[in-house]
């Protein structure tokens, strides 16, 4: 059966920690692998009871409270192996759709200017981002010494890291290029250098 890849976001989620409700599963998104990819929150709930009826996962103890009761679900076996399966797949990263690329193409339309402030506000996030992912390196190294899942959460944080600071170096490049082309100094100091 076709499956889209929420199916396996849920699975992957679950392979790691079970009995997690359809909220548990997307706060565990937001905080781990929502830093690089783009879920679909409305169709987590959807997904699980399509991934229930296939028999990849099961219900486990509901969550009561006063207000309020969540279904949980963990893998069965077969679930289990539908993972192993996609995860042997080759990988398909789909065309990436970035306005800010997309306005910088045709930045020439506009002045230098108003690609120079697009600019600084990507370095901004990227500063941010960096930032959040060398404390997440820092809490990960004095937590998670012995979960059997960290070489492999460091690796993706490691390439992270990597590509946000190869965006911060091409952005003071690219400030000082369209400095030239605007004729003022619009150059960020190397904020990043200090976060390593």
């Amino acid at each position: 059966m076709s499956r889209n890849r929420t199916a396996y976001v849920i699975l992957g989620m679950l392979s790691i920690e079970p009995n997690k409700s359809g909220y548990d599963i997307r706060k565990a998104v937001e905080s781990s692998v929502g830093y690089f990819w783009g879920e679909s929150y409305g169709q987590i709930y959807p997904t699980l009871k399509r991934l229930t009826d296939e028999g990849l996962i099961v219900p486990s103890s509901p969550i009561t409270g006063p207000r309020q009761r969540r279904q949980q679900y963990s893998l069965t076996d077969a679930g289990h192996a539908c993972l192993r399966e996609w995860l042997a797949l080759p990988f398909q990263n789909d065309p990436p759709r970035n306005e800010f690329l997309l306005k910088l193409f045709f930045g020439r339309e506009a002045p230098p200017s108003v690609s120079i402030g697009h600019i600084r506000e990507l370095q901004q996030r990227n500063q941010h981002m960096l930032a959040t992912m060398l404390e997440l390196e820092s809490f990960a190294n004095r937590v998670g010494a012995q979960n059997p899942h960290k070489p492999y959460w460091m690796l993706t944080l490691s390439l992270g890291i990597a590509l946000t600071r190869a965006a911060l170096d091409w952005g003071e490049s690219a400030l000082a290029t369209l400095s030239q082309a605007d004729g003022e100094d619009h150059s960020n100091p190397p904020t990043e250098k200090h976060l390593a």
